[in-house]
């Protein structure tokens, strides 16, 4: 069973900035996409990021590129985050997620999710 955790979530300012992590275990496979969608109250969920597992090839909504980084650490199976000049419509639960590959629509398995709230 794929287990995720994710921390890191908070209040900041606009303009701020968060690192989120995400924790991974029991996977069984080495090939699928790792990453991060998003939910605001009364939206759709969103894809936000993905890192893939076989090459490291990482993708971004269109919004947040330029500002959002992925990066991926193997040794620890965690998975983060960097979110710079945050804006108040990143407001959003934020849950780590994966996929059989990050072209996928479909996640697989996701944790708790962590709130990101920016806010002045």
């Amino acid at each position: 069973q794929v287990q995720l955790v994710e921390s890191g979530g908070g209040l900041v300012q606009p303009g701020g900035s968060l690192r989120l992590s995400c924790v991974g275990s029991g996977f069984t496979s080495d090939y699928y996409g790792i990453g991060w969608f998003r939910q605001a109250p009364g939206k759709e969920r969103e894809g936000v990021s993905c890192i893939s597992s076989s090459d490291g090839r990482t993708y971004y909504l269109d919004s947040v590129k330029g500002r959002f980084t992925i990066s991926r650490d193997n040794v620890k199976n965690t998975v983060y985050l960097q979110m710079n000049s945050l804006k108040p419509e990143d407001t959003a639960v934020y849950y780590c997620a994966t996929k059989s590959s990050c072209k996928s629509r479909n996640y697989v398995y996701w944790g708790q999710g962590t709130q990101v709230t920016v806010s002045s």
